[in-house]
C-alpha cells in the first residue's frame, strides 16, 4: 500500500513520488522492515506470535496483541483499540521478528500493556480515516494562527488526527517551557476534538518531517535510525573534522548522526599514537612540534620553530622511540624523516573539445551584457578600437574645415601674448620680431584675393603691421589692455584712474 501523498494513475502505478513505488527505502513508507522469515513455515504444532506491529502516521509505531487470531499481513489496513474509541493503523511486521523487535525495546512478551485489535478495516473505517487524513494540514495551519495570536514561543510541526476523528494530537518543538493551556481550550473549541499537546525534539521532528541530507541520501532519522544518542564536538575532533557549523550540522540544526558511525573506529586508531598535548620532541637542533596527523597511515608530521614550511613525517614507533631517549635526557642530533614521501606528477591529458551539434544554447546567455556607458552622437553604441583609430584622422580633418569655416566668418579675437612674438602696438596689431620667417601673405580687403600659390583654400584674416618701427619699439614696453576684458571703473566726474594717463600718452 503506497503512502497518503502517493496517488493512484489509471495504470495502477503510483503518480506522486514519480519512483513507481520504488523507494530508497523499499517502499513508500518509512522506516519499513523487511520480514526474510515470511516464506518460512512454522513447525508443526507451533502456533504464529500473537503480537503484531502496527505503523501510524509517519514513524510512529505500536505493538498490538492479534486476540481474535486474525490472518494479517504486512500492509493490512486495521482497526486497534485506543485511549477512547478507536484509531486505524497499517500492519508493518508480523511474527517472529517482532519478537527481535520488543528485545531490541526492552519490553517483555508478557507484558498486559498491550492492546486489542479490534478487526479488519471495514470501508466505513477507511473512509472516516481518509477524511480525518485530509483535516491535518488545514487544522495545523490553523492551530499556528491561534498560536501566534496568543503570543506562545513554540512551532507547531504536525498535527495526527486519530482514525474515529474524535482526537488530535498536536506535535511541537520549543526551546523553553510553555503554558498552553488557553491553546488547549481554543483548539478544543475550534475543531470540536480532544486536544493533546506533545513536544518533541529537533531530531524527533526531522524524522517526522523527512527530507534529503548533505549525502543525497534520504535522513536516516525517517529511514532506519530510531534511537536518537547525543553528539558532541568531540566526535568531530577524533576524526579530524574542521569545527563548522555548517557542515557538521544536519537538517534538524544538530549535529549530524553519522558522526557516531565511524567514532568508535577512530577512537581504537588513536590509542597507538602519543599523546602530544603539551609535548615537543626535543632534539640538538631544537624543539619539534606536531603539525599534522594521519590515523590510517599511522604518520606524525613535526615541524622545527625556525622552519614552519618544513616538514619532517615520521612513523608512530619512531616518535615512541624519540619521546623514550627524551625522558632518559638523551638528546638527537635531529629528526629524521624515516617515510619517504613521494609524489607521482601524471602527465595532463588535453581536454577534448567538443561542438554544438545538436544545437544547444550557450552557457553565457544568461549573462549581464556591459552597459554602454559612452554613445555616439548618432544614438549608436559605443565603436570598438578600431573603428576610433579609423575614424580619428576624420574627426580631425572636419574639426579643421569647421575652423576654417568660422575663420571666414568671423574674426579671431585678439588676445595679448607675452613673449618676444606675442607684443602687439597700440593699434592691437601684433608685431613680427623674427626677420627669418616670412609672414604670411595678407588679403586685399578690396579685391577679397589672395595672393598666395593655394588660392582655392581659404586663409584666415591676420591684422596688418602698417606703423613705423620706432613706435612699435615704443609700444612694446607697454602692454596694451585685451579688447574682450571688461572696462575698468571710472572715477568722479567719468574720468579714469591712473590707466588713463598711460593710455593717453599712447
Amino acid at each position: 500500500m503506497g503512502c497518503n501523498s502517493c496517488g493512484t494513475s489509471t495504470n495502477g502505478v503510483p503518480a506522486g513520488c514519480n519512483s513507481n513505488g520504488s523507494c530508497g527505502t523499499g517502499g513508500c513508507n518509512k522506516l519499513s522492515v523487511f520480514d526474510w522469515l515470511a516464506n518460512v513455515k512454522l513447525p508443526d504444532g507451533q502456533q504464529p506470535f500473537d503480537i503484531a506491529e502496527i505503523r501510524f502516521k509517519n514513524s510512529r509505531k505500536e505493538y498490538f496483541k492479534n486476540v481474535n487470531s486474525l490472518s494479517l499481513n504486512v500492509g493490512d489496513v486495521v482497526a486497534v483499540e485506543a485511549g477512547s474509541g478507536y484509531d486505524v493503523g497499517v500492519v508493518s511486521l508480523t511474527g517472529e521478528l517482532v519478537k527481535l523487535q520488543l528485545k531490541k525495546r526492552n519490553v517483555p512478551l508478557d507484558s498486559e500493556e498491550f492492546k486489542k485489535i479490534y478487526r479488519i478495516a471495514k470501508q466505513t473505517d477507511l473512509d472516516k480515516w481518509k477524511e480525518a487524513r485530509e483535516l491535518e494540514v488545514p487544522t495545523m495551519y490553523k492551530a499556528r494562527t491561534i498560536a501566534l495570536r496568543l503570543g506562545l514561543e513554540m512551532k507547531l510541526s504536525d498535527v495526527e488526527y486519530q482514525g474515529d476523528k474524535t482526537k488530535a494530537t498536536f506535535y511541537y518543538t520549543a526551546d523553553a517551557r510553555v503554558d498552553f493551556r488557553e491553546l488547549i481550550k481554543v483548539l478544543a473549541e475550534e475543531f470540536r476534538v480532544r486536544v493533546e499537546m506533545r513536544q518533541i525534539g529537533a531530531r524527533q521532528e526531522a524524522s517526522r518531517l523527512g527530507g534529503i541530507g548533505s549525502c543525497g541520501r534520504e535522513l536516516c532519522c525517517s529511514t532506519w535510525l530510531t534511537d536518537f544518542r547525543t553528539v558532541n564536538t568531540s566526535a568531530a575532533r577524533y576524526q579530524q573534522l574542521s569545527l563548522n557549523a555548517l557542515k557538521l550540522a544536519g537538517q534538524c540544526g544538530k549535529l549530524k548522526c553519522c558522526l557516531n558511525y565511524e567514532l568508535d573506529s577512530y577512537v581504537d586508531a588513536l590509542k597507538e599514537f602519543p599523546d602530544m598535548d603539551g609535548k615537543k620532541l626535543q632534539t640538538k637542533k631544537g624543539d619539534a612540534f606536531l603539525q599534522k596527523t594521519d590515523i590510517f597511515r599511522r604518520m606524525m608530521w613535526f615541524s622545527y620553530r625556525g622552519e614552519p614550511g618544513v616538514f619532517v613525517p615520521m612513523k608512530v614507533e619512531d616518535v615512541h622511540e624519540v619521546l623514550a631517549a627524551n625522558a632518559k635526557g638523551e638528546l638527537p642530533e635531529a629528526l629524521k624523516a624515516t617515510v619517504r614521501v613521494t609524489q607521482t606528477v601524471t602527465a595532463v591529458e588535453p581536454e577534448p573539445s567538443f561542438e554544438n551539434v545538436v544545437g544547444q544554447d550557450s552557457l553565457t546567455r544568461f549573462d549581464q551584457k556591459k552597459s554602454q556607458k559612452f554613445k555616439q552622437r548618432s544614438g549608436k553604441g559605443k565603436p570598438s578600437g578600431d573603428q576610433q583609430k579609423q575614424n580619428k584622422p576624420q574627426q580631425k580633418q572636419g574639426q579643421k574645415q569647421t575652423q576654417q569655416r568660422q575663420g571666414q566668418q568671423e574674426p579671431r579675437q585678439q588676445r595679448p601674448v607675452q613673449g618676444q612674438g606675442g607684443q602687439q602696438n597700440s593699434q592691437g596689431q601684433k608685431r613680427n620680431d623674427n626677420p627669418s620667417r616670412q609672414p604670411r601673405p595678407q588679403q586685399n580687403q578690396q579685391s577679397g584675393q589672395t595672393p598666395s600659390p593655394n588660392q582655392g583654400q581659404p586663409q584666415k584674416p591676420r591684422p596688418q603691421n602698417n606703423a613705423p618701427r620706432d613706435q612699435q619699439q615704443k609700444n612694446s614696453k607697454q602692454q596694451p589692455r585685451p579688447q574682450n576684458r571688461p572696462p575698468r571703473p571710472q572715477g568722479n566726474g567719468g574720468q579714469n584712474n591712473k590707466g588713463s594717463a598711460n593710455e593717453g600718452n599712447a
